[in-house]
């Protein structure tokens, strides 16, 4: 099934979106059990979102901490072993809510927020995974930290503590994103990091066949957001 099939039954669509990353993943030479998906439910509620986990989903997506902490606390008591990741921009005083809900953190991509992240490692257990975002296709209207700038931040990172696993992008609207993927894994290669979140409803498969070890799906999961 193509990318963007969207069948009706919740089981349906992960199972469609499954078979496709294994397939990218083959085609690739790369075993499909190295690649993360991950759900992206923002914008859905809980009614929404239950399909999904009773599919076998298990590893979600939100964009905004105050929207996760509306659903995901009772969701989590439901199934404990769900997995959530902070995939939108984290605003530095909002760190100690975003570690204490999340697994992993995709969108570190500032000193301030390096800065914030240690002072809250400081104060808690809980070790979230974290990814550096990179502005990949420099546009002015994305977060993210520059090319240029991320020697400089990972090595700021390394010096407050912080054990970045690896990179997170989002290229260009409209434009072919196999190069700015492959400029990622790039970019992660010469940091000595292994771990790339790349890729959406519209491109996983291409994300996967150029490395993405995380994907983060919506659409082709849930449907239209609200």
């Amino acid at each position: 099934m193509a990318t963007g099939d969207n069948p009706s039954a919740p089981e349906d669509r992960l199972s469609a979106v499954e078979d496709a990353i294994a397939r990218a993943a083959k085609r690739a030479g790369r075993e499909p059990a190295d690649i993360a998906l991950i759900a992206i439910s923002k914008t859905h509620d809980a009614a929404a979102i239950r399909p999904v986990i009773a599919a076998g989903q298990r590893v979600f997506g939100e964009n905004r901490v105050q929207e996760a902490q509306d659903k995901w606390p009772a969701l989590k008591a439901e199934t404990p072993d769900i997995e959530l990741h902070l995939v939108g921009q984290l605003q530095s005083n909002k760190t100690e809510d975003a570690v204490a809900l999340f697994d992993a953190i995709h969108s570190v991509d500032r000193p301030s927020l390096v800065k914030a992240l240690a002072k809250t490692f400081a104060k808690t257990d809980r070790r979230p995974s974290l990814f550096v975002q990179v502005n990949i296709g420099d546009e002015d209207q994305k977060g993210g930290c520059a090319i240029a700038n991320l020697p400089d931040l990972l090595a700021r990172s390394r010096d407050a503590g912080l054990d970045i696993a690896g990179l997170m992008c989002i290229p260009p609207y409209g434009l072919e994103p196999a190069p700015y993927f492959a400029l990622l894994a790039k970019l992660a290669e010469e940091n000595g990091l292994s771990a790339l979140s790349m890729g959406m409803s519209s491109d996983y498969e291409t994300a996967v066949m150029c490395g993405a070890t995380h994907v983060r799906v919506g659409t082709a999961l849930f449907g239209a957001r609200n």
